[in-house]
């Protein structure tokens, strides 16, 4: 059993990854008030800009991993500029930010493949090389945890999860970040203590945008390597893990590595024996019952952003 443990769970934290960063730019979304249910169509676009960026650049610069640094800034860039139409159809329209989001997933996946096809000849944009997994030295030696954790791991694996560390702090010990909470909560008290509402929301829809983009690239760049035009659903699995996450930075940890572990034994459970004897099926849909069951048991206490989702009108009362 443990040796099954070992080999999957490299793949599972890869597999994390990418759904922990959109999951976490959906958090200052929502904490700021703007529901962004675009998460899947922004992770499309990332991973679009960045398929793009490095085919383009990968035979022409020699340092590949530079190319592939690049690659993910282009990912997060384009996730903020798609987010931005979210951003100014919510807040300065007022439009309803669920269809607003909708509309971001609808176009993502046409759009890009047309994109691909004229200016690739393929609908698809396969990258040559990507990120290689690989040990940190010392840490993979300790017994147990240096086999789980810090074993064949991605650089993009501790980028995130600095960013997470960081967004932690940002959320709770910063000014900028009780601003964006209480925006989320009640804003037009925090508009009565003199925030500027509109600008903190355009921040979270902004961060989660480029949080989402950046993902899209991360899956290009290290279990995927080609852009199909679509990321499998994994920006609605991010939407779970963050109301499963109850709006949180480490529940939302937890949440995603539940998802990702499960998600990775579905996947590699043909190939495993002990894990054969179990119908597929069942393990594919084994963490969305899970999380339904969660929110029906803690609907009556979910911590939900009060304002999430309702337009902000200047001035009101």
């Amino acid at each position: 059993m443990w040796s099954i443990i070992e080999q999957i769970f490299p793949y599972a934290i890869a597999y994390t990854i990418p759904l922990l960063i959109t999951a976490l730019g959906g958090l200052f979304s929502e904490r700021s008030g703007v529901v962004n249910i675009g998460l899947d169509g922004l992770m499309i676009f990332g991973a679009f800009a960045g398929a793009l960026t490095i085919n383009f650049l990968q035979d022409d610069i020699t340092n590949q991993l530079l190319v592939l640094w690049i690659g993910l800034i282009a990912g997060a860039l384009m996730g903020i500029l798609f987010s931005l139409l979210h951003a100014f159809a919510s807040i300065n329209l007022n439009a309803n930010q669920i269809i607003s989001g909708t509309a971001i997933n609808m176009i993502a996946g046409a759009l890009t493949v047309f994109l691909a096809r004229n200016m690739t000849g393929s609908g698809n944009i396969r990258i040559t090389s990507g990120f290689v997994p690989d040990d940190i030295p010392f840490l993979s030696s300790i017994p147990i945890i240096g086999d789980l954790f810090f074993t064949r791991t991605y650089p993009t694996t501790w980028l995130i999860l600095l960013i997470l560390l960081i967004s932690s702090f940002m959320l709770y010990k910063t000014k900028t970040g009780l601003r964006l909470r209480s925006c989320g909560e009640f804003p037009q008290a925090a508009e009565a203590a003199g925030v500027n509402v509109r600008r903190i929301r355009y921040l979270g829809v902004i961060l989660s945008g480029a949080f989402s983009g950046l993902s899209g690239a991360i899956i290009i760049v290290t279990y995927a390597g080609e852009f199909t035009g679509n990321v499998s659903g994994l920006g609605f699995l991010a939407l779970a893990a963050l109301i499963f996450g109850q709006w949180k930075p480490l529940g939302i940890l937890g949440a995603t590595l539940f998802f990702g572990i499960a998600t990775t034994i579905a996947n590699v459970s043909q190939v495993i024996p002990e894990l054969a004897v179990i119908p597929p099926i069942l393990l594919k849909i084994f963490p969305y019952v899970v999380t339904l069951i969660a929110l029906v048991i803690f609907s009556k206490s979910s911590q939900a952003p009060k304002a999430a989702g309702e337009p902000f009108d200047s001035g009101k009362r």
